[in-house]
């Protein structure tokens, strides 16, 4: 294992240091007092673990081809951006586009997410990204969603506050997002996306990815109820024809 103090360090030296220890079978990667340096991660390939210690910047994991990232602290934004294969574990908050155009792999963050979080989502044959969020999410989540799954769990809320913000699933046209509760239907895209009967697979599949997440942060959850959950899938593959064709 190698630590690496990151400490005034600049993005672009950083990734050379993390390059270089992977190139000579250093894979497993400790990063200290990190502050801001963006594209940590990136293009990293399945051999390689990093733990990271402080706040990464804007587009962590950007390209990640199946490392594990585990980051002690919150994150920036644009994590997991069109990532292929990995894991991402964050204890804590993460900024806006967390899971932008992501193709594979799993996320998940301990708190809350920003907005338009997993925009451009989609997937592939046994490629299917999945980003579970402990918290709540922003406006526009799951925004041109094609593929995937997101799972917001929805702790520690106060009363009165919604798991969502406004316009969810705007233009979405596949892919699944299974909430906490139910929200009202003006917090979703108008036509877009609609609710629909949770399945027992679903049950099993919510299960898999809480006990996951129970197991990585630690949270007893006797409290959270699957059975309340909503799934929201989307209305049509093209929704927004009309406004481009005429036939």
């Amino acid at each position: 294992m190698e630590t690496i103090d990151a400490l005034n360090v600049c993005y672009y030296d950083l990734n050379s240091l993390i390059d270089n220890s992977i190139e000579t079978d250093n894979n497993d990667i400790t990063l200290k007092n990190v502050f801001g340096q963006r594209y940590i991660g990136r293009g990293l390939p399945k051999k390689a673990k990093l733990k990271i210690y402080g706040t990464p910047g804007n587009d962590m994991a950007a390209y990640m081809d199946g490392a594990e990232i585990e980051v002690f602290g919150n994150s920036q934004d644009a994590v997991g951006n069109t990532m292929n294969y990995g894991k991402i574990v964050i204890h804590g908050n993460c900024g806006d586009t967390l899971g932008y155009a992501m193709r594979g792999g799993e996320i998940y963050v301990e708190g809350n997410v920003g907005y338009r979080v997993g925009i451009h989502m989609k997937e592939y044959k046994e490629m299917k990204p999945v980003i579970v969020i402990g918290g709540k999410a922003g406006d526009f989540l799951g925004e041109y969603m094609a593929g995937g799954v997101i799972i917001l769990l929805g702790l520690n809320l106060v009363k009165g506050e919604d798991v969502i913000g406004r316009f969810c699933g705007t233009g979405m046209h596949g892919g699944v997002i299974y909430l906490n509760g139910s929200p009202d239907e003006y917090k979703f895209g108008k036509e877009i996306v609609k609710s629909v009967d949770v399945t027992d697979e679903d049950i099993l599949f919510l299960r898999e990815h809480i006990n996951f997440y129970k197991k990585m942060f630690n949270k007893q959850l006797d409290n959270l109820k699957i059975e309340v959950f909503s799934k929201y899938v989307a209305v049509n593959k093209n929704p927004y024809l009309n406004m481009y064709c005429t036939y």
